[in-house]
């Protein structure tokens, strides 16, 4: 226990000097206007997908299912865009921050036992269904991590900390059973395709790690969100960039959301580096 805490307070201190410790300590800010802007645009994305459109090569998509958490029924998606947007915006106000993101991570968290896992237990090897859970139940677990310490019940800043950290692990696990189809899509530009997916996915268990144990998890959130930062100007950008005409990219209506999401997970992960412990009982 005194090793650990005395890496703890290496890490700590590391955080708090040092050019390096100077971005570092910017990073919560930042994660948490990312986070909420991400929430947001998938709340106008949510209303704006409530029915069907034409698609750029002529097909017709209904696009309420692009948006994984919300069932196909027009009213609902409404309902719940709405209810994206307002909390969203509401964690950039420091007197609605609290109940934005109760209200925010439990709805998420609700959507994601109730509306996807239901659909992944008939596939548990489908690594894209396992995603879409996990997405999920990250995203609500960062939620409830976002406002100031003691804002949420203390077991609830311990369950939102377990999640994140088997979601990460799970996710990095993942890099290693979809390696060969996961690298077909890293852009041509970019060398070493299965060297790339391997080395994030250490990462992203080492991250995940981190998290569980909250030993250096301040690290371990900032480099895992830098992680997420990476993939959204790589891949996730120049894929829904597509939808523009830039040859060769997918026209998939579904990479807005996936852009978004990445996007959410990166600014929540930095807004965890704000905390110095995620609960006052951890290790």
């Amino acid at each position: 226990m005194v090793a650990l805490r005395g890496v703890e307070m290496t890490g700590k201190s590391l955080t708090e000097s040092g050019p390096l410790g100077r971005t570092v300590g910017a990073l919560p800010c930042a994660g948490r206007v990312i986070y909420s802007l991400a929430i947001v645009a998938l709340g106008v994305e949510t209303i704006v997908c409530a029915g069907v459109v034409a698609h750029p090569l002529g097909k017709q998509y209904n696009l309420i299912p692009v948006i994984p958490w919300v069932p196909a029924i027009r009213w609902v998606a409404y309902l719940f865009g709405a209810i994206w947007v307002v909390c969203g915006a509401g964690l950039l106000v420091r007197k609605m921050e609290q109940r934005a993101a109760l209200t925010l991570g439990t709805v998420l968290f609700l959507c994601g036992l109730v509306l996807d896992l239901p659909k992944t237990i008939p596939v548990p090897a489908s690594i894209g269904m396992r995603t879409i859970v996990f997405e999920t139940l990250v995203i609500a677990s960062l939620a409830w991590l976002l406002p100031y310490r003691g804002a949420s019940p203390n077991w609830l800043t311990r369950v939102a900390r377990y999640v994140v950290a088997v979601s990460l692990i799970v996710f990095g696990v993942d890099h290693f059973l979809g390696l060969t189809f996961i690298a077909a899509i890293v852009p041509g530009w970019i060398p070493w395709h299965k060297f790339w997916v391997v080395f994030f996915g250490v990462g992203l268990i080492a991250a995940g790690v981190s998290i569980g144990l909250n030993l250096l998890q301040r690290w371990g959130a900032a480099c895992a969100g830098l992680m997420f930062g990476i993939w959204v100007v790589t891949l996730h950008i120049p894929r829904v960039m597509g939808l523009l005409g830039i040859p060769g990219a997918p026209r998939d209506p579904d990479e807005y959301s996936s852009l978004l999401i990445a996007i959410a997970l990166w600014g929540g992960l930095w807004a965890l580096t704000g905390r110095q412990k995620m609960d006052s009982s951890a290790p």
